[in-house]
């Protein structure tokens, strides 16, 4: 990393990881690296569209794909899953996918679904959308130029033509997917939580630096208008000098704190069970771990705090500008021996940076919360939809939704009498747009791998905490908890033989 980051920020000494970060942060992370140092194998030319395809394809993969679908300068050709079709998949509420095809295809799409026994999704029902989607732009009224396949390896050796790929498969397939389409040059847009493991966060970090591609986590509040003005206004010391934050998240809505199930199930039809397991250890087929459940396992999932912290830490680290935590500690319910607990608290100190003090960072899962703020006036609800965040310092406190919306200082009178700072920091044209434009030459995505690997090893060593038990001290550097040697395990991620990054 320390040549290109040098030669890109135009210094004649060697900088730091955490300092790289830092200085990314300052500035929302916006023009982290000048196009040369993320462009190269794959780029397209402005004027052409990308070809794109999407690799794992269930009920968040389907609706990522539409979102793209939308996009003028992006064209998908391809689609992936080891499930071929099911309607056994969760959504928001009833009928929410059925419905969101409708609208984006429009009146050819006015019966689409009306066959669904549930919400359906998978590799064909994928590859019925799009082809449908591009029809409908078409003269003729007609297209089928979308391929389907079960395994991303026969997708990326077989499409000669791809420039890019979007990864929307559980957790444990995130650093596979991606690793492996940028070491075949295609830039790479990954859902979150960026990765299942520390290591795994680190590395797909380093294998974007060497291939210079264009890269982005699915992490759109980095772009928001709320996160620009938290920085701004933490910026510009609204609140003086921020010591405390406080996190809570309404999460699980699945399945935790339980035992491996002892029962063997039929593998449903047109499911590749091996190859959804891929590098996790194998076991028998149960509807304990699919579709959404697989959050809660370890093997599959990152629990609570992968599933929602990439969202408010990657806010709070842009407007702190944080780097990696000193220690960490947590408390929970009872761990499982192979899930993650009902309840937890996890507590991250973050040393000094510069003229910024240190940070305690707390977040709060299971429907736990901090106290309520002594300012906050009665019969006031704290934060949005029983998720917010409090960030707290000398001189007043800000709080807001979960990842940085609707930041209001409190109590409102204070908020009233408040004279927002000028607004310093580039506004985003959206976090897909930016992904695009990286890709085809312009300036990196905010959300990129560089700078969601350390935000991503953080929440993910709140797991490591979780999982160990006592205060865990951190050396970022090394990737080492270094005074419990018996938590080391769970930094990385064991794959299964014949699986690797």
């Amino acid at each position: 990393m320390k040549g290109i980051v040098n030669s890109a920020l135009g210094g004649a000494g060697r900088i730091s990881r955490r300092e790289f970060v830092r200085g990314a942060a300052s500035a929302a992370a916006i023009t982290i690296l000048p196009r040369h140092v993320l462009g190269g194998r794959g780029r397209v030319a402005p004027n052409d569209k990308l070809h794109a395809a999407c690799v794992g394809v269930g009920a968040q993969g389907t609706r990522v794909m539409m979102e793209f679908l939308k996009e003028p300068d992006l064209q998908i050709v391809a689609v992936c899953d080891v499930n071929r079709e099911s309607s056994d998949y969760s959504e928001w509420g009833e009928h929410e996918i059925r419905d969101k095809v409708r609208r984006l295809l429009g009146p050819r799409g006015a019966d689409w679904g009306s066959d669904w026994k549930g919400c359906t999704a998978g590799r064909e029902p994928a590859k019925r959308i799009v082809e449908a989607y591009y029809a409908g732009k078409a003269a003729s009224g007609e297209y089928r130029g979308c391929a389907a396949y079960g395994d991303f390896r026969e997708l990326l050796e077989k499409e000669k033509d791809l420039d890019a790929v979007i990864v929307g498969t559980p957790d444990h397939w995130h650093a596979l997917v991606s690793i492996a389409a940028m070491k075949k040059g295609k830039h790479v847009y990954c859902q979150k939580p960026m990765t299942h493991s520390i290591t795994e966060a680190r590395r797909m970090a380093e294998v974007a630096r060497e291939t210079r591609v264009a890269t982005q986590v699915a992490v759109g509040n980095q772009a928001s208008e709320a996160t620009r003005l938290l920085c701004e206004w933490i910026g510009a010391g609204a609140i003086g000098p921020v010591r405390e934050v406080h996190n809570w998240s309404s999460r699980p809505f699945w399945p935790q704190g339980l035992e491996r199930p002892k029962e063997e199930e039929p593998v449903p039809p047109g499911l590749d069970w091996d190859l959804w397991l891929g590098p996790a250890p194998a076991r028998p087929f149960n509807h304990v771990y699919l579709p959404f459940v697989w959050r809660g396992w370890f093997d599959f999932g990152t629990g609570c705090i992968g599933d929602m912290g990439c969202y408010s830490f990657d806010t709070i680290y842009r407007a702190l500008k944080l780097g990696a935590p000193a220690s960490v500690e947590a408390s929970s319910t009872p761990v499982f021996k192979e899930t993650f607990p009902l309840a937890s608290i996890i507590h991250f100190n973050f040393p000094a940076r510069g003229d910024m003090p240190p940070v305690k960072l707390t977040w709060y899962d299971g429907g736990l919360r901090p106290p309520r703020p002594d300012e906050l006036e009665e019969g006031r609800e704290m934060g949005e939809e029983n998720e917010g965040l409090l960030f707290v310092g000398d001189r007043g406190t800000i709080m807001c939704g979960f990842a940085g919306e609707n930041p209001r200082l409190i109590p409102e009178s204070k908020m009233r009498a408040f004279h927002p700072p000028p607004k310093t920091l580039p506004r985003s044209a959206g976090n897909n747009r930016e992904w695009i434009e990286a890709c085809k030459g312009g300036k990196p995505g905010g959300a990129n791998f560089e700078f969601e690997s350390l935000v991503t090893e953080t929440i993910l060593l709140g797991n490591v905490a979780l999982r160990a038990g006592g205060k865990l001290q951190w050396d970022e550097p090394s990737l080492k908890v270094t005074n419990a040697p018996t938590a080391q395990r769970y930094v990385n991620f064991e794959y299964r033989p014949g699986w690797n990054v």
